[in-house]
């Protein structure tokens, strides 16, 4: 991914991230109520998501979003599409990317949302990129990983299309094992993110006290959160190994009893 200029020409399409920016569908509706506007979800298994997922906005019939997008990249979060196609062309292949296998699972793959992106499509190589943008001939969009807006160091991204010879993107793609890795790099940052906005708390400190609870073996979300919420309030105590208990829960507990009689 490389930086966008300025004098790029303005894409045709915006797909609208409205589950991580809501206000924007609400500015879209109010202040540009001309635009064409098609649901991501629609007649897809994510149906039942369809009134708060993400929107493919055509540009050509509001040039003025076109350059608002430009401007205000941080209020219009999403991805900007460069593809000459026809809207139902495009949304077959964008419904086509919204389901992967992800570690044997069958999973929504949100890389509609820019920060998702920044992860996703950095793990492709040429040939995936060729078969994943398929009718898209580039992507633009303002974002950056989770640690990147948690640092204040977002900025604009642009991807190119190789526009390889390659079989296309399967229904339900299997994603490889470098792509796996990086969206579970992105689940772990997004964690510590919403653990920075919550409580306001230096990004690395969180960060640093998630991996270590991992190391420790506190790998289901609510043990995790615990050991996070213990280990900020006892920043300078030890872990005793082995910890005490069957379960993730019950070693979390008795690290808590040992530090509150013996915090160091």
């Amino acid at each position: 991914m490389i930086a966008m200029r300025a004098s790029d020409a303005l894409p045709q399409w915006l797909l609208l991230d409205v589950p991580g920016e809501p206000q924007a569908k609400v500015t879209l509706q109010q202040t540009f109520a001309q635009a064409q506007v098609h649901g991501l979800f629609g007649g897809t298994e994510w149906q039942s998501l369809h009134e708060h997922g993400p929107l493919l906005v055509d540009l050509r019939s509001c040039p003025a979003l076109a350059d608002l997008c430009h401007v205000d990249g941080q209020r219009w979060r999403g991805l900007l599409v460069y593809s000459e196609v026809s809207a139902n062309t495009l949304l077959v292949h964008l419904r086509r990317m919204l389901t992967a296998t992800f570690d044997l699972h069958r999973v929504l793959l949100s890389y509609y949302n820019p920060n998702t992106a920044s992860y996703f499509f950095d793990a492709c190589d040429t040939r995936e990129l060729s078969r994943w943008l398929g009718p898209i001939r580039q992507l633009h969009w303002f974002g950056g990983t989770w640690a990147d807006r948690a640092m204040g160091c977002e900025g604009w991204q642009r991807l190119c299309n190789p526009g390889l010879a390659v079989e296309p993107l399967q229904v339900e793609e299997t994603l490889s094992a470098w792509q796996q890795e990086r969206l579970q790099t992105c689940l772990l940052e997004h964690h510590a993110w919403q653990w920075q906005q919550s409580i306001g708390t230096d990004y690395s400190r969180i960060w640093a006290c998630q991996q270590e609870g991992l190391a420790l073996g506190f790998c289901e979300r609510a043990v995790l959160d615990g050991w996070i919420w213990l280990r900020l309030q006892y920043p300078d105590a030890e872990p005793v190994q082995p910890l005490s208990g069957l379960t993730q829960q019950e070693r979390l507990d008795s690290l808590r009893l040992l530090w509150q009689k013996n915090p160091r």
